[in-house]
């Protein structure tokens, strides 16, 4: 049983020839994926469910709010869902976003990134401090 619950969380990554496996959680690719989004200028925040913001309130980090990966083989597809500052281009500040998360995916893992599909949750109208 414990088998199918390491199956379904982790990725293994093979190489020929050497001395044992590579495995990477599903969870480390959203990590990845959700701080290579915040990096971008104009995205102010992830955002997430009602779960991930009671967990974020009660002063527990989720570093994967608002991101839902698909891995299969070697291949993800990511989902995100973000907040985005106000008087930024949504257009380019989403396209930005793809290329930095894909960069940041495909470099860390060597996974292939199949698509990545942007969510705009809100838009945050303070001005930072």
């Amino acid at each position: 049983m414990s088998k199918e619950v390491e199956s379904r969380s982790t990725h293994k990554l093979y190489e020929k020839d050497t001395l044992g496996e590579v495995q990477i959680a599903d969870e480390v690719v959203a990590i990845i994926a959700g701080l290579a989004a915040t990096e971008v200028d104009g995205v102010s925040s992830m955002a997430g469910n009602i779960t991930n913001e009671l967990v974020g309130k009660l002063g527990m980090k989720n570093l994967s709010k608002g991101v839902k990966i698909e891995v299969s083989e070697e291949h993800v597809s990511v989902d995100l869902s973000l907040n985005i500052k106000f008087g930024y281009n949504i257009p380019e500040v989403s396209e930005r976003v793809q290329d930095r998360v894909k960069t940041a995916i495909e470099n860390m893992t060597g996974l292939t990134v199949l698509d990545i599909n942007i969510r705009i949750a809100g838009v945050n109208l303070e001005e930072e401090k």
